[in-house]
């Protein structure tokens, strides 16, 4: 539970919009936001998306929606009907492993992860600026390696991380603050192939100091802290360091890069459950 980290109602009177919220990664941080005390929405890619997530057993969150966020009219008009916003999360993401070096489906991924990423900063930034909020996006561990077979998706996140740093810059004068988590290997729906394949899950599992795949609940709690800090980005998983030595630990758990142009703000102690979400979106520094 996510209140174990931090206090009950810390996100009270506070509005969320995560695009990609009604599964995985993006509803495990909604869950975990709602829990804290927020007024959270999640869109998905299909109005049956969002249907399936609010009939789900333990599905805590307040709204479900559809929304592409490849349809730039769609984005505006879904934007203009928002009256106030606090925090817009970026999950919104495909995959489409093997078939990437298509340059068609090449430019599909990207339109998805990165540009549709870059369409809701933009229609969120009004909003933004007049409640002092912040924006999480989503990059990856393949924002910093490669993948042979996603192309797309690695440079879709590789993307994702430098939008990140320049929308810090862009949106400081705001005062809106924009941060970026890079989760690493996650059971979800978009790494299911991998799970489901003995020869590869065994090897990411052998790499990984946890011995285990990651959970969305272990990254739910990252994208809240990520609000404590200017255009960073926070690496979400156990696979970076040795957890046991105290210098592991801290680094599995604050890993972070700031951009040159601006300052990191506050500090992060290392956590068994990972935090970094809700402590993404405290107030701008006074």
């Amino acid at each position: 539970m996510i209140t174990a980290t931090f206090q009950e109602g810390s996100f009270r009177d506070k509005t969320v919009l995560i695009s990609g919220g009604t599964s995985g990664i993006g509803a495990a941080i909604g869950n975990a936001l709602a829990e804290l005390g927020a007024s959270v929405t999640v869109t998905g890619a299909t109005d049956a998306e969002a249907a399936e997530a609010q009939e789900r057993a333990g599905f805590w969150i307040e709204r479900a929606a559809s929304l592409d966020v490849r349809d730039g009219m769609a984005v505006g008009a879904f934007f203009a009907e928002l009256p106030t916003l606090d925090v817009l999360i970026n999950c919104a993401g495909i995959i489409r492993r093997g078939a990437e070096h298509d340059p068609a489906v090449f430019a599909d991924v990207l339109d998805v992860n990165l540009t549709g990423t870059m369409r809701l900063c933009t229609a969120a930034r009004p909003l933004l600026a007049r409640t002092h909020g912040c924006i999480v996006n989503t990059a990856s561990l393949l924002a910093f390696v490669g993948g042979a077979l996603v192309p797309g998706y690695s440079a879709s996140k590789g993307g994702v991380a430098q939008l990140t740093k320049s929308l810090a810059i862009a949106y400081a004068p705001d005062r809106i603050r924009v941060n970026a988590i890079a989760p690493g290997w996650i059971a979800t729906e978009l790494t299911r192939p991998l799970q489901e394949d003995p020869a590869r899950s065994d090897a990411i599992v052998a790499r990984t100091p946890l011995g285990r795949w990651g959970a969305p609940d272990d990254v739910a709690p990252r994208s809240a802290i990520s609000k404590k800090a200017i255009g960073r980005k926070r690496m979400s998983s156990p696979s970076r360091t040795n957890p046991s030595s105290a210098a592991g630990r801290t680094a599995s758990c604050t890993w972070s890069r700031a951009t040159s142009a601006m300052r990191a703000i506050g500090t992060v102690a290392p956590a068994v459950r990972f935090p970094r979400i809700a402590m993404s979106i405290a107030k701008w520094p006074s």
